[in-house]
């Protein structure tokens, strides 16, 4: 399964990202940034995942305007 990692900026297309590849950046950072173009239903399944593998995991979305459209999702995920 492949994520969107949030926008650098707001006219920038989002980057790409596997679950493997999230798993090895987990030793530098457990905060990760999702964009709003991955569905709900994509980000429960990667909770899912890491939780099957031992991790805790929190999200939660964080809006940065005042449109409906404009928010991130912020992931943590810790052993």
């Amino acid at each position: 399964m492949e994520l969107k990692l949030a926008r650098k900026t707001l006219k920038s297309k989002p980057k790409t990202v596997a679950l493997e590849k999230i798993e090895e950046e987990l030793e530098k950072n457990t905060i990760l940034y999702f964009d709003n173009e991955n569905s709900h239903k994509e980000l429960k399944e990667m909770l899912e995942y890491y939780e099957n593998k031992g991790y805790s995991v929190y999200m939660r979305e964080v809006k940065y305007g005042l449109d409906e459209g404009e928010y991130i999702y912020e992931v943590h995920i810790v052993r």
